[in-house]
């Protein structure tokens, strides 16, 4: 088996792919300013914007799983600074600094986690993140890309952040958000299925309207929301991130992922 190296080892989708790659064998080692609590793996710390540590962490490391970022909207929510700009120093400066100890260092695999529909958005972290892969296509190293839609605890977030209106006046774009498990799980076997390159996306098991998704929000959680539908167009659903693919599908649906918050009382 092999030992795998993964960025973002704190994030959602960090804390999920821990399990996935210990339950098939792997050995793993997290990378983050500071350490989890996760005794099941091995942690080095060190910094992805400086550079700090990377060169140590790669030590004995087969297959690298990039999965940190630096999304403010992820971490607080939409902002007006958001639609002008987005700091590149983990998706850009980090991916370049990755790379090139991953190179010295003798990877045999880099697997880049990214976003589907990239290239047709105009938000600021977008373009940073598709720099950021840009530089995995071009690299001299053994690579994959895979490309998720939203993660539902990030479509959770932003629906939160409405609850305090009356009216919610959302798009019908049609949408698969994901869950991180769905995604860990995958990430997991392609750390061993042969394959390279621009891999399948990934996306949730339902299609529908984003109005729809914000529905069964509002009732999971049972507010008393009006959820106002507004048709627009493909071109203008893509630049704002609304997007959905069917390359492959994960299993856990939007109302069992809520459904498992309500229990845990988030």
């Amino acid at each position: 088996m092999s030992k795998i190296l993964v960025t973002g080892g704190t994030g959602h989708l960090g804390r999920d792919l821990a399990p996935a790659l210990t339950g098939a064998g792997h050995a793993v080692r997290m990378f983050a300013r500071s350490a989890g609590q996760d005794s099941s793996v091995e942690w080095a710390s060190g910094d992805l914007a400086t550079g700090n540590g990377i060169d140590e962490a790669l030590h004995g490391v087969d297959t690298v799983i990039h999965a940190a970022t630096l999304s403010p909207i992820a971490r607080r929510g939409m902002r007006l600074v958001d639609f002008f700009s987005s700091p590149s120093s983990v998706d850009v400066d980090g991916t370049r600094h990755l790379l090139c100890a991953a190179e010295r260092s003798g990877v045999s695999h880099f697997i880049f986690v990214s976003i589907v529909g990239l290239e047709f958005s105009t938000l600021p972290y977008s373009r940073v993140k598709l720099a950021g892969e840009q530089l995995v296509r071009k690299s001299s190293l053994p690579w994959s890309v895979i490309r998720a839609t939203p993660f539902y605890y990030l479509l959770a977030q932003m629906l939160g952040g409405l609850k305090w209106l009356p009216v919610w006046p959302l798009p019908t774009s049609p949408s698969n958000p994901v869950d991180t498990r769905d995604v860990a799980r995958y990430l997991a076997e392609a750390v061993s299925d042969g394959k390279r390159g621009v891999r399948l996306e990934i996306g949730g098991p339902d299609t529908m309207p984003f109005s729809d998704f914000a529905r069964q929000y509002r009732d999971a959680l049972g507010l008393r929301r009006l959820v106002l539908p507004l048709p627009i167009g493909r071109k203008m659903s893509l630049k704002m991130g609304l997007v959905a693919t069917r390359e492959r599908l994960g299993e856990r649906t939007w109302k069992a992922w809520l459904c498992q918050q309500r229990e845990r009382g988030h």
